[in-house]
C-alpha cells in the first residue's frame, strides 16, 4: 500500500509537468499576459529542481515519512490555488509553490523504494517508478486537452485533489518512519542559502539564453556569473559545514561520481536533442502542431517499456548494472546516430521508429543509475545520494537544451544564409531574411506560409518558383541543423557511455544496512 501511494504521489507530480502544456494557450486567452506564457512551466521547474537535494538530505535525518506528506499536501494546496488563480502573476506564483511540493515527492519517491526493499531486490520497483513518470509524460498533453475542452483548464488543477486526498490519508496511515537516529542534527542553514542562491540563477540564466533574453544580455550573464559565484561559495561552505546538506565526501564515491557524470551527460544529450523532434516533424516534414508532439507518444511508451525490463532484468539477472547502463547507452547512441542523419526526404516512419530506439535506450537506463548510487552508500546518506541522481538528470536535461538550442539557431542561419540563391537574395529585403532566420516561421505556420509566397508575386512567373526554393532552402537548412544537434548529443551519451565503462560494478546487497554510517568504503558498503 506504501509504495502504490508514493507511486500516485510520483504520477501526481510528474504528470502536472506535462499536463499543463495544452492548456496554456487557453489560460493566456482567459488570464491575459501572454509575455509571461513560459514562466507557468519555468516557475514548477525551477522550484522543484532546487528544492530535490535539500529535501534528499533533510529526509537522511528526519526521516522520509512525514517530509512525504507535507510535499503531497502542499502540492494539493497550491493545485486548487492555481486553479483560483485570477491573473498570470498568481498562476505562476501557485505553480511555484506547487513546484516545491512536487519536488519534495521527486526527491522522497525513489529514496522511498531504498527504505522498503533491499538493493538486490530494488531493481524492479525503480523500473515501475521510471515507468510511472514515462506514463505521465504519454498522457499528460492529451488529458489536459481533453480536460481543458470538456470541463475548464481550471479543472487540470483541481482533478489532482480528489486523487490526492486519499493518498495523503493513506500514506499518513502506512508509511514506515524510518530513520538513522532520534538525535538532534545542526542544519546546514548556510549550505541550504548558498544552494538555492546557486541553483536557482543558474536555472533561469538557462532557460532565459536565447529565449526571452539574448545569450549576451545583462539579464543572462548576470544570472549566470551570480550562479557561479555561489556554485563557489557553495563548495566553500560544505567543506565547513559540521553537517552538510550535500556532503562532499559523496563524491569522493567513485561510482557515484561517475554515475551522477553519466546521468548529466545523457540527460544533456537526450533532453537537449528530443526537444527538436517535434520542431522536426513541423517544420521538415510538415506535419501539424498537433500530429506532431503526438509523434513522441511512441518514444514515451518505448521509455516505459525499456524502464520495466530493466527493473527486472536487475532483479532477476543479479543486477549487473555496469552492463545494463552500457547496453541502454548503446542503444540511446544508436538512434541518436540514425536521426543525425535525417532529411526532407525521410518518411515519416522511419523518424519515429529511430526515436522508439532512443526511448528504449533511455528506458533501460532510468533505474540502472539510481541502483548503482543507492547500493554503494551507506543507508545514513541514501536520500541526499538518490535525490543528488534526480538533480543531476534535471540540470543535465536544462543545460542541454540551452546548449543544443543555441547550436540549432547558429547551424539553421548559418545553412540558410549559404544555401539561399542570388535570386531568392535580391528578391527579399535584407530585414525578411534576418526574420527567417531567426524564427523559420513560414515552415510552423500555415497563414505564414501563404504571406511569404505572396511576398514573391511582384516577381510575376517567377515568384512561384523562387517562393519554392525558399521554402526548400529553409526545410533542408533546419533538418541540417536539426541534424547537426543530434551529432552534439551524440558526443555527449557516447562520453557517459566511456564513463560507464569505468563505474565498479559491487555485488547488490540482499539486505538494507540502516546501521551503516559516512563514508562507506569505496568498494562497497
Amino acid at each position: 500500500m506504501t509504495l502504490g501511494g508514493v507511486m500516485m504521489g510520483m504520477f501526481l507530480s510528474s504528470l502536472d509537468q506535462t499536463i499543463v502544456g495544452t492548456a496554456l494557450p487557453r489560460i493566456v486567452a482567459d488570464l491575459g499576459g501572454f509575455e509571461l506564457y513560459a514562466w507557468v512551466a519555468t516557475a514548477y521547474m525551477v522550484a522543484a529542481t532546487v528544492v530535490v537535494p535539500i529535501v534528499g538530505r533533510l529526509t537522511d535525518m528526519y526521516g522520509r515519512k512525514w517530509f512525504y506528506v507535507a510535499g503531497l499536501t502542499l502540492f494539493l494546496a497550491a493545485s486548487a490555488l492555481c486553479g483560483l488563480s485570477q491573473t498570470m502573476i498568481q498562476l505562476i506564483a501557485f505553480r511555484a509553490i506547487q513546484g516545491l511540493g512536487g519536488g519534495v515527492m521527486m526527491a522522497i519517491a525513489f529514496v522511498a523504494i531504498g527504505d522498503l526493499f533491499p538493493p538486490a531486490e530494488r531493481g524492479k520497483y525503480q523500473g515501475m517508478m521510471a515507468a510511472v513518470f514515462g506514463l505521465s509524460s504519454v498522457i499528460g498533453p492529451t488529458l489536459g486537452g481533453f480536460i481543458t475542452d470538456s470541463l475548464s483548464w481550471r479543472w487540470i488543477f483541481y482533478v489532482n485533489i480528489p486523487l490526492g486526498v486519499p493518498v495523503v490519508a493513506l500514506l499518513a496511515r502506512f508509511f514506515p518512519d524510518v530513520r538513522q537516529s532520534r538525535v538532534r542534527h545542526a542544519l546546514d542553514y548556510l549550505g541550504v542559502a548558498a544552494l538555492i542562491l546557486a541553483v536557482v540563477p543558474l536555472l533561469l540564466g538557462l532557460s532565459w539564453g536565447g529565449g526571452e533574453y539574448g545569450w549576451g544580455s545583462p539579464q543572462v550573464l548576470g544570472a549566470l556569473a551570480f550562479g557561479a559565484t555561489m556554485t563557489g561559495a557553495f563548495v566553500l561552505i560544505e567543506t565547513r559545514a559540521r553537517e552538510p546538506i550535500i556532503p562532499l565526501g559523496l563524491f569522493r564515491n567513485s561510482v557515484v561520481a561517475l554515475s551522477l557524470a553519466v546521468v548529466f551527460l545523457t540527460a544533456f544529450g537526450m533532453f537537449g536533442g528530443v526537444v527538436y523532434v517535434p520542431l522536426y516533424f513541423q517544420g521538415v516534414l510538415g506535419a501539424s502542431a498537433t500530429s506532431s508532439g503526438s509523434f513522441l507518444t511512441p518514444m514515451m511508451l518505448s521509455s516505459v517499456v525499456g524502464s520495466m525490463l530493466s527493473g527486472q532484468a536487475l532483479s532477476r539477472l543479479g543486477g549487473h548494472y555496469r552492463w545494463q547502463g552500457l547496453a541502454g547507452i548503446a542503444v540511446m547512441a544508436a538512434g541518436i546516430a540514425l536521426f543525425s542523419r535525417v532529411t526532407p526526404e525521410t518518411g515519416g516512419g522511419a523518424a519515429v521508429a529511430m526515436i522508439v530506439v532512443i526511448g528504449f535506450g533511455l528506458g533501460v537506463t532510468m533505474p540502472v543509475f539510481t541502483i548503482a548510487v543507492q547500493n554503494a552508500v551507506p543507508h545514513s546518506v541514501m536520500g541526499v545520494a538518490t535525490s543528488s541522481t534526480q538533480f543531476f538528470r534535471s540540470v543535465g536535461g536544462t543545460v542541454g537544451i540551452a546548449i543544443l538550442g543555441a547550436a540549432m539557431v547558429s547551424g539553421f542561419t548559418r545553412g540558410f544564409e549559404s544555401s539561399l540563391s542570388e535570386t531568392a537574395r535580391r528578391a527579399m529585403p535584407p530585414e525578411q531574411i534576418a526574420a527567417l532566420t531567426s524564427n523559420p516561421q513560414a515552415l510552423l505556420s500555415a497563414e505564414a506560409t501563404e504571406t511569404l509566397r505572396e511576398s514573391f508575386a511582384a516577381l510575376g512567373a517567377q515568384g512561384p518558383a523562387v517562393a519554392e526554393e525558399v521554402m526548400r532552402t529553409l526545410r533542408s537548412s533546419l533538418s541540417d541543423a536539426i541534424g547537426d544537434v543530434f551529432l552534439l548529443s551524440l558526443s555527449a551519451v557516447l562520453l557517459a557511455f566511456v564513463a560507464t565503462l569505468f563505474i565498479r560494478e559491487i555485488p547488490l546487497r540482499k539486505r538494507n544496512a540502516l546501521g551503516r554510517t559516512w563514508p562507506a568504503p569505496e568498494g562497497g558498503t
